[in-house]
């Protein structure tokens, strides 16, 4: 039950098991955003995104598996039913309407940053009062930020490929 995890964290265990369950919410449905992206993507460079989205869909449950892992040493129990992921999770799942492979990098560009927003709550929550959880937070808010970056670079390639393909 990782009781000297639980003795060193100087926060309130209730309110930090709330928000990492909420994170964990997000990182499977992030996970399920990612995957169904992948299989109904269309339009160019779709064989490149589609890998880039089946990449990103490993990290997030590998984001999933780590804060799972955190919240049984705090002495917690991850959410145990999908059900509960909607109504927990503030980075939300977002229908993909829109097949297109812009519109689906500005889907998960969205998502991305609602993530950064909430690791970088979870790190300014445990900053100085529990390192573990804190170390945990800042490596998966570097891939969010990271993965932030891949899409704004794709969705610029985008932009410069139609405005090359206007010019007379």
């Amino acid at each position: 039950m990782g009781e000297a995890a639980q003795k060193i964290c100087k926060l309130d265990h209730p309110n930090l098991l709330d928000t990492l369950n909420r994170a964990y919410a997000e990182e499977w449905l992030a996970y399920y955003q990612y995957w169904v992206a992948a299989q109904i993507i269309s339009g160019p460079m779709r064989e490149t995104i589609q890998s880039e989205f089946i990449k990103h869909a490993q990290e997030e449950l590998e984001h999933a598996d780590k804060l799972a892992k955190r919240i049984i040493q705090l002495g917690g129990t991850p959410l145990l039913s999908p059900n509960e992921w909607a109504e927990y999770a503030r980075c939300g799942y977002e229908v993909p309407n829109d097949h297109f492979v812009v519109a689906l990098l500005r889907q998960n560009l969205d998502s991305e940053r609602c993530a950064i927003a909430r690791y970088q709550q979870i790190c300014e929550m445990t900053f100085g009062k529990d390192y573990e959880t804190f170390k945990m937070a800042s490596e998966i808010l570097h891939d969010e930020l990271d993965h932030e970056q891949d899409w704004e670079d794709y969705i610029q390639d985008f932009q410069e490929g139609a405005h090359f393909f206007k010019q007379p």
